[in-house]
């Protein structure tokens, strides 16, 4: 995966966000299209220490589904974001 920038993710880019997801013994994977809103990084709730602030910070990519629904995206390194059209 290429690294993280806002230069990557602009609004209005068609991506597909394709995550694997540890399911007990296994691996879950599952795929995301959509129209970027916003990427960024943001802190969550959870303490996690010596971090800014204290808090935990994730790369969050914000999309828009074809139909309309909206889906937070938090990053990582088994994440692989492809621009799509």
């Amino acid at each position: 995966m290429p690294p993280l920038t806002v230069s990557n993710y602009q609004p209005g880019t068609l991506v597909r966000v394709t995550q694997q997801i540890p399911f007990g013994k296994g691996i879950t994977t599952t795929t995301v299209e959509g129209t970027v809103l916003r990427f960024g990084q943001q802190k969550t709730g959870s303490w996690f220490a010596h971090a800014k602030d204290d808090k935990l910070w994730l790369d969050r990519l914000e999309l828009r589904k074809s139909d309309g629904e909206l889906v937070v995206v938090n990053l990582d390194q088994y994440s692989v974001v492809e621009t799509l059209g």
